[in-house]
């Protein structure tokens, strides 16, 4: 297949001194693009402010970001044949990418906190729903948050391939990450305003794969 990077040759225009990053970006995408060409799932998990950007991933990637996913014409048809509810399915319903945020469980959550910890709560979700060849995205501008690393451990013991967005040296994100994106900034707001237009970039292009125009 034919990659296009233009998505990415744009995002070094606006903001140039990412530069420094292409190829881990690249190198991320050519992860997430194997994840899901073999049927894989994405998950997500940072600290803070990075744990609502975890969030945001997985938003641009379950329904349609820059690009309409529409069904194509054999799911329309099942759901029409359904009915009234049915057939507002079939117009509405957009197709997406498999990818859940370990942030975003309030029950399990809060019930590792109380039982296990509350630094193990992504990490014991991995545990469970992670199967080898997964993708785990995980967002630290210090790159020592305890949450993220206890998840990039379950990662690299259950055989899921890892991502780590982080800011500077990169912190211990940077050595337990099979590809880390750290952006060149040394303050956490700035890290952070990075990373944003970073996994936009990512989203964007494994869009125009699996829903080319």
């Amino acid at each position: 297949m034919l990659e296009d990077y233009s998505s990415l040759d744009l995002l070094l225009s606006r903001f140039p001194e990412l530069t420094v990053c292409r190829a881990d970006i690249v190198a991320a995408y050519q992860l997430l693009a194997d994840c899901y060409d073999h049927g894989g799932c994405v998950f997500t998990c940072g600290n803070g402010g990075s744990a609502a950007d975890a969030e945001h991933i997985v938003g641009e990637l379950l329904k349609g970001f820059v690009r309409k996913r529409p069904l194509n014409e054999r799911d329309r048809q099942i759901f029409t044949a359904a009915g009234a509810d049915g057939a507002v399915l079939a117009e509405r319903l957009q197709y997406g990418l498999r990818a859940v945020c370990l942030m975003s469980q309030l029950a399990i959550s809060t019930a590792v906190a109380n039982d296990l910890g509350g630094d193990l709560g992504p990490a014991q979700q991995l545990f469970a729903l992670g199967q080898p060849g997964d993708v785990l995205i995980a967002l630290s501008t210090s790159g020592n948050a305890a949450n993220v690393r206890y998840a990039m451990e379950v990662a690299r013991q259950r055989g899921l391939h890892s991502i780590g967005l982080s800011a500077g040296a990169g912190g211990q994100l940077a050595q337990m990450a099979e590809v880390c994106i750290r952006v060149p900034a040394k303050e956490t707001y700035l890290a952070q305003e990075y990373h944003l237009p970073i996994y936009h970039c990512l989203c964007i292009m494994l869009e125009a794969r699996y829903f080319p125009k």
